[in-house]
């Protein structure tokens, strides 16, 4: 089957495709492709901004909530002061509204006259609307000026805008963001400047420049405290992860030296058992080839036991990790660490009860690490205080109770805080072996770590 060879493509073909791919312009020729200028954009984001700050829900309401009573000024008042105390940002409120219905009152030719009260009440209630619309009392500032101007004329109606509007000012950008005052002082700038050009008279006071220089200093004040609060919110977020990141990674190191001791001791066991399946054979005379096959079994389950080890556990290992050359400490080696410790200065007593008898590896390194830790933190805690180590072989398992008393006062050495990490450690010791700890302070001022760790009986775990 033969096929036809492809035509060459004709002008008209050129001309269809050409047509298809060119996009229509939109807007005259090349209107739809022209890139708006970096100026357009600019004033399109800050006319976005005015909107959103300003004009967008802005007689929303939004109630003043009270102030925190627990405060570095409120925690130096008794109780019902402090519980009154967390309305002292609405009383402040409420004497600039008065100030400013004095000023709108007060300013003018006549006292008592109509037309003062409603001077006074257009100047007061634009400041007491902060309280629940603080956007909203900024634009009800704004159109009261013209309205108390009218009324008395330019001393009384500036002088009683003045301070309403700055009073608004200050409220309002305590209450929302920085940029929201920013955006009120160009429009407060923008509204004087244009009122003054028109009118030849200030909307504020007699003139607008002190109304400009003294609103741009509160304002700043205010941004700068935004600013502190928002940093000092920061810092203590970063502190608050820092020691959450700081907590885990010391568990995550303790959890790793416990998988490198069980390493060794569970490997150097595993070890002996191969090695002794491996020689048992040739301890006894003409062993029969069922005793031959089991001791080869029991070699190879523990050559691949001791390999998944390895393999599993060995991943912790750091680096320049190496494993100890001598046998991990146990229960046996407590007299040389109280020794120890009595040389560092620690008096330190022990006393066994029950039964002595051998235990796990692992519950014997465990209670070794346990009752090092609790002396290392009576040494650093409670320098000079005496401590007693008591060690109580039990019915299923084994308990441990270290207890020192207070520090003595005068010490010759201060205690040193520490960082609680050790008690960490325990806490992961135990619950690796399914135990139970309490750690504490008595009530003559020590410390006391209660600890038991569950051993099964030898007859427990047979099949």
């Amino acid at each position: 089957m033969t096929t036809a060879p492809p035509r060459p493509p004709t002008v008209a073909d050129v001309t269809e495709t050409t047509t298809q791919k060119q996009p229509v312009p939109r807007g005259g020729e090349f209107g739809g492709y022209r890139p708006r200028s970096p100026e357009l954009r600019a004033a399109a984001e800050a006319l976005q901004g005015l909107r959103r700050e300003l004009f967008h829900d802005a007689f929303a309401y939004r109630p003043l909530p009270p102030a925190a009573a627990d405060g570095p000024s409120a925690r130096l008042l008794p109780g019902r002061l402090r519980t009154g105390a967390a309305y002292a940002p609405h009383a402040a409120v409420g004497l600039a509204a008065l100030v400013a219905f004095w000023a709108g009152v007060a300013a003018g030719d006549t006292f008592q006259d109509l037309f003062a009260l409603v001077r006074g009440l257009l100047c007061a209630a634009p400041v007491l609307a902060t309280l629940v619309r603080p956007v909203g009392a900024f634009w009800l500032s704004m159109a009261s000026a013209p309205v108390v101007a009218f009324l008395g004329g330019q001393a009384a109606g500036g002088w009683g805008s003045f301070v309403c509007h700055f009073a608004v000012l200050v409220v309002v950008a305590v209450r929302t963001r920085p940029r929201t005052a920013a955006w009120m002082w160009l429009v407060t700038a923008a509204y004087s400047l244009a009122v003054t050009a028109v009118l030849d008279r200030s909307a504020y006071g007699p003139s607008t420049a002190p109304m400009l220089v003294l609103s741009a200093f509160a304002l700043l004040l205010v941004t700068v405290r935004h600013v502190r609060r928002a940093a000092r919110r920061e810092v203590t977020a970063e502190r608050t992860v820092t020691a959450h990141e700081r907590s885990r990674r010391t568990l995550l190191e303790e959890r790793t030296t416990i998988a490198r001791e069980l390493h060794d001791v569970v490997a150097h066991h595993m070890s002996v058992v191969a090695i002794q399946a491996e020689a048992a054979p040739y301890r006894v005379e003409n062993p029969p080839p069922e005793l031959e096959r089991a001791f080869a079994t029991i070699r190879e389950n523990a050559v691949a036991a001791l390999t998944e080890l390895r393999r599993v556990l060995g991943v912790v290992r750091a680096e320049d990790y190496q494993a100890p050359g001598a046998p991990q400490p146990t229960l046996a080696d407590l007299d040389t660490l109280l020794a120890n410790v009595r040389d560092a200065g620690l008096t330190a007593d022990k006393v066994v009860t029950g039964a002595v008898r051998g235990l796990p590896p692992g519950v014997e390194l465990s209670a070794y690490r346990i009752v090092q830790e609790a002396l290392s933190n009576t040494l650093r805690h409670a320098p000079g205080a005496g401590a007693r180590v008591e060690v109580s072989y039990v019915l299923g398992g084994l308990g441990l109770r270290v207890v020192n008393g207070p520090a003595p006062r005068p010490s010759l050495v201060e205690p040193s805080p520490g960082a609680g990490h050790g008690i960490t450690g325990m806490r992961e010791r135990v619950s690796m072996l399914d135990g139970e700890m309490t750690a504490g302070p008595t009530d003559d001022g020590g410390y006391e770590v209660t600890v038991f760790l569950p051993v099964a009986a030898a007859g427990d775990g047979a099949a």
